[in-house]
């Protein structure tokens, strides 16, 4: 069964990324990302407040910021695809669902561009998250309403092949790491 498949890779997938974390990779894969997003500079643009072990996207959130809106995903409900809030390197924070930072204040936002965590991906762009659903949800959303970028952003060591994908898996357009650049 895929459900169980993705279950145990998760775990595997966690320590992973924990065993490749590291300051220095990290600054690669940020440079990599902000070379990838140059082009795409003015448009609304979201990242994410790392937790764990993620790769840091706040470097690049800024040089976007100074150019366009950034927002970051607020969860807003069980089997719901993720809103977004306007963010600024600046701003305040408070804490939202699964006690995960968002900007305070209701100011929404609907990018265009997203940098997207993950604990694992293979080179079809298929990739692994906590098992939520909540950035497939949102990329078909928006997919729907015009052209998004989907930018995953990740450690080397967590490429995996031939990832389990079922129908709602919906692959990003390139992953960025501190090795490569990936476009499936």
């Amino acid at each position: 069964m895929i459900a169980e498949a993705k279950a145990t890779l998760r775990t595997e997938a966690q320590a992973r990324r924990a065993e490749a974390h590291d300051p220095e990779r990290g600054a690669a894969a940020r440079s990599r990302l902000g070379t990838v997003l140059a082009p795409h500079r003015g448009r609304p643009a979201a990242g994410y407040l790392p937790i764990r072990t993620e790769l840091d996207p706040r470097p690049a959130m800024a040089g976007l910021a100074a150019s366009g809106p950034v927002g970051v995903p607020v969860i807003e409900g069980r089997g719901q695809p993720l809103g977004f809030r306007l963010w600024a390197p600046d701003c305040a924070l408070e804490t939202g669902a699964f006690g995960v930072a968002v900007p305070a204040g209701a100011r929404p936002m609907v990018p265009e561009v997203l940098i997207v965590p993950l604990l694992a991906f293979d080179r079809r762009g298929i990739r692994l998250g906590y098992g939520g659903g909540f950035y497939d949800r949102t990329l078909e959303l928006l997919r729907a309403q015009g052209p998004v970028l989907a930018v995953g952003l990740a450690y080397a060591a967590q490429e995996m092949p031939d990832l389990p994908a079922e129908p709602t898996d919906l692959p990003l357009d390139a992953i960025v790491t501190e090795a490569e650049v990936i476009l499936p």
